[in-house]
Protein backbone atom coordinates (compact mmCIF):
# COMPACT_ATOMS: atom_id res chain seq x y z
CA UNK A 1 0.00 0.00 0.00
CA UNK A 2 1.35 3.53 -0.66
CA UNK A 3 1.72 5.84 1.89
CA UNK A 4 -1.51 8.39 1.15
CA UNK A 5 -5.15 7.97 0.54
CA UNK A 6 -6.12 8.63 -3.26
CA UNK A 7 -9.31 10.07 -2.20
CA UNK A 8 -11.37 9.10 -5.19
CA UNK A 9 -9.27 11.81 -7.28
CA UNK A 10 -6.49 11.63 -9.80
CA UNK A 11 -3.11 12.79 -8.71
CA UNK A 12 -3.35 16.65 -10.12
CA UNK A 13 -7.12 17.14 -8.32
CA UNK A 14 -5.95 14.94 -5.18
CA UNK A 15 -2.79 17.78 -4.60
CA UNK A 16 -4.51 21.05 -5.31
CA UNK A 17 -7.84 19.84 -3.22
CA UNK A 18 -4.60 19.26 -0.19
CA UNK A 19 -2.97 22.44 -0.96
CA UNK A 20 -6.42 24.42 -0.68
CA UNK A 21 -7.12 22.57 2.70
CA UNK A 22 -3.55 23.07 3.93
CA UNK A 23 -3.72 27.41 2.90
CA UNK A 24 -7.04 27.58 4.04
CA UNK A 25 -5.85 25.96 8.01
CA UNK A 26 -3.74 28.76 8.05
CA UNK A 27 -5.24 31.34 6.75
CA UNK A 28 -8.17 30.67 9.23
CA UNK A 29 -6.70 28.45 12.21
CA UNK A 30 -9.54 25.62 11.89
CA UNK A 31 -11.36 24.48 9.31
CA UNK A 32 -14.23 21.58 9.19
CA UNK A 33 -13.76 18.96 6.49
CA UNK A 34 -14.33 14.91 6.26
CA UNK A 35 -12.24 12.47 8.61
CA UNK A 36 -10.01 11.45 6.20
CA UNK A 37 -9.38 14.80 4.33
CA UNK A 38 -8.02 15.90 7.33
CA UNK A 39 -6.35 13.40 8.03
CA UNK A 40 -4.41 13.72 4.49
CA UNK A 41 -4.07 17.86 4.72
CA UNK A 42 -2.87 17.31 9.03
CA UNK A 43 0.25 15.74 7.47
CA UNK A 44 1.20 17.88 4.67
CA UNK A 45 0.34 20.96 7.34
CA UNK A 46 2.75 19.49 9.92
CA UNK A 47 5.49 19.49 6.72
CA UNK A 48 4.82 23.24 6.31
CA UNK A 49 4.79 24.06 9.89
CA UNK A 50 8.92 22.06 10.41
CA UNK A 51 9.34 23.95 7.19
CA UNK A 52 8.92 27.21 8.67
CA UNK A 53 10.66 26.64 11.97
CA UNK A 54 13.28 26.35 9.67
CA UNK A 55 13.44 29.69 8.70
CA UNK A 56 15.37 30.05 6.07
CA UNK A 57 15.45 31.18 2.35
CA UNK A 58 15.16 27.58 0.65
CA UNK A 59 12.39 26.43 3.47
CA UNK A 60 10.38 29.63 2.52
CA UNK A 61 10.82 28.76 -1.00
CA UNK A 62 9.58 25.12 -0.65
CA UNK A 63 6.60 26.64 1.23
CA UNK A 64 5.66 29.07 -1.62
CA UNK A 65 6.14 25.90 -4.27
CA UNK A 66 3.26 24.39 -2.10
CA UNK A 67 1.09 26.73 -0.04
CA UNK A 68 -0.66 29.28 -2.99
CA UNK A 69 -1.04 32.10 -1.48
CA UNK A 70 1.95 34.40 -0.34
CA UNK A 71 0.44 36.34 2.47
CA UNK A 72 -0.40 32.96 3.91
CA UNK A 73 3.27 32.13 3.53
CA UNK A 74 4.09 35.32 5.35
CA UNK A 75 1.96 34.67 8.22
CA UNK A 76 3.19 30.78 8.43
CA UNK A 77 6.73 31.78 8.98
CA UNK A 78 6.25 35.14 11.16
CA UNK A 79 3.36 33.97 13.44
CA UNK A 80 2.53 30.33 13.46
CA UNK A 81 6.12 29.42 13.41
CA UNK A 82 7.83 30.77 16.47
CA UNK A 83 4.60 29.69 18.39
CA UNK A 84 5.67 26.27 17.95
CA UNK A 85 9.55 26.41 18.44
CA UNK A 86 9.63 24.64 21.58
CA UNK A 87 7.12 21.41 20.50
CA UNK A 88 8.68 18.45 18.48
CA UNK A 89 5.41 17.71 16.36
CA UNK A 90 1.88 17.20 16.87
CA UNK A 91 0.76 20.65 16.05
CA UNK A 92 -2.38 20.03 14.57
CA UNK A 93 -5.89 17.92 16.41
CA UNK A 94 -8.72 17.11 14.46
CA UNK A 95 -12.18 16.97 16.48
CA UNK A 96 -14.63 14.93 15.43
CA UNK A 97 -18.27 16.79 14.77
CA UNK A 98 -20.22 13.80 13.62
CA UNK A 99 -22.20 12.47 10.43
CA UNK A 100 -22.39 14.53 7.45
CA UNK A 101 -26.65 15.21 6.85
CA UNK A 102 -26.42 14.29 2.86
CA UNK A 103 -24.10 11.08 2.63
CA UNK A 104 -23.13 10.61 6.09
CA UNK A 105 -19.64 11.31 5.88
CA UNK A 106 -17.97 12.00 9.23
CA UNK A 107 -17.32 15.59 9.69
CA UNK A 108 -14.15 16.82 11.57
CA UNK A 109 -12.77 20.49 12.90
CA UNK A 110 -8.67 20.03 11.27
CA UNK A 111 -7.38 22.94 13.66
CA UNK A 112 -3.97 24.62 14.41
CA UNK A 113 -3.15 23.49 18.43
Amino acid sequence: MPGYRKLGRDSAHRKAMLRNLVTDLFREGRITTTDTRAKEARRQAEKMITLAKRGDLHARRQALAYIYDESVVTKLFEEIAPGYSDRQGGYTRILKLGPRQGDNAEMVFLELV
